[in-house]
């Protein structure tokens, strides 16, 4: 097994835990200083136009998945044409594996998420409908002032949905496949699509393409953390049939599978009319035979939303493990 493929499951699940353990730090998170360094980057490009919008994305996502390559690279020894020390092979991979944890833990948003929701979620059963008010900002940009309970309880849930494949799944798949450089570019442009991708008038032209490639860099992680719905949600049967039928129908190319597949497995209706700021959504229903959310239905969802991340990390490091031994064989084999 090549030892940059054991390093980074060793990672990944050691970062996993880490976020498990401790979610998000308050202050000096390495998101916020990303948001912080790209709207500096804003200010100096924001022109109303789509290639100025580009150039953004291009300078903060591709400056980015670079610092991870040069990061990557630097805690890898330069080969001599000697056989590696014992020691020194195991230094590299404990240097490999510490970058991997680190990144991991940066990157992954799950236990912020659940610990969020479950905020809105208990003020929500305590009736105290300001405090709620109060906390969904910080899970969604919706208009907390338009939503009566039920409609809280609604948003929370298709956040966790969501946020499952934008905050975990996505960033464990795009790690699989390109390491630390994969892990810190799938944050980068997730974070530029939250900060400029929305339609605002400032942001229609010039968030265009950070909208368009957070689509893209989206599309895997959301069908994975779909399928894991699916299968790991208590209504097997009832979370494809939602699924298959009502993804396509939902704006987004990635929110509808996630949000269906979620909406079927829990037994619940998503979707309708949306309140944000300065503007309302009438989108279409996800699982229109089933019953409203409940506040109880939040608890439930991020349950759900912990069991999908969980078996997503299993199959992302199952799959880079698979991966490093068929290469390592054909190497060998090419001897």
């Amino acid at each position: 097994m090549r030892t940059d493929h054991v390093a980074y499951a060793c990672g990944a699940v050691l970062g996993f835990l880490g976020d498990r353990a401790v979610g998000d730090p308050r202050r000096g998170h390495p998101v916020a200083a990303f948001g912080r360094a790209a709207g500096a980057v804003e200010r100096r490009l924001w022109r109303d136009d789509r290639g100025r919008g580009a150039l953004h994305a291009a300078v903060c996502a591709g400056g980015t998945v670079l610092a991870g390559a040069l990061l990557a690279r630097a805690v890898r020894r330069p080969a001599t044409g000697r056989p590696a020390r014992p020691a020194t092979t195991l230094g590299r991979i404990a240097a490999e594996t510490a970058l991997t944890a680190a990144a991991t833990w940066a990157v992954l948003g799950g236990t912020t998420l659940g610990r969020e929701a479950r905020t809105i979620g208990a003020a929500l059963a305590a009736a105290d409908v300001d405090a709620a008010r109060d906390a969904l900002p910080r899970l969604c940009g919706r208009d907390p002032q338009a939503l009566d309970t039920q409609q809280m309880a609604r948003a929370v849930v298709e956040s966790v949905a969501e946020n499952t494949s934008d905050a975990v799944v996505g960033a464990l798949v795009w790690g699989a496949a390109g390491g630390v450089p994969g892990l810190l570019g799938f944050r980068a442009v997730n974070t530029l699509d939250a900060m400029v991708g929305h339609r605002s008038p400032r942001y229609r032209r010039f968030g265009w393409a950070s909208a368009r490639l957070d689509d893209v860099v989206g599309w895997p992680g959301a069908r994975l953390t779909a399928a894991l719905a699916v299968l790991a949600g208590p209504d097997p049967r009832g979370a494809w049939a939602v699924a298959r039928r009502d993804a396509g129908s939902h704006p987004s190319p990635n929110a509808g599978p996630v949000e269906a597949a979620f909406a079927g497995a829990l037994g619940v209706r998503l979707g309708g009319t949306l309140a944000y700021a300065g503007r309302v959504e009438h989108r279409p229903v996800l699982g229109a035979e089933n019953r409203p959310v409940e506040v109880a239905d939040i608890e439930r969802a991020v349950r759900l939303s912990r069991r999908v991340s969980t078996l997503a990390l299993a199959v992302t490091v199952a799959g880079r493990l698979a991966y490093g031994a068929a290469t390592m064989g054909t190497h060998q084999g090419d001897r």
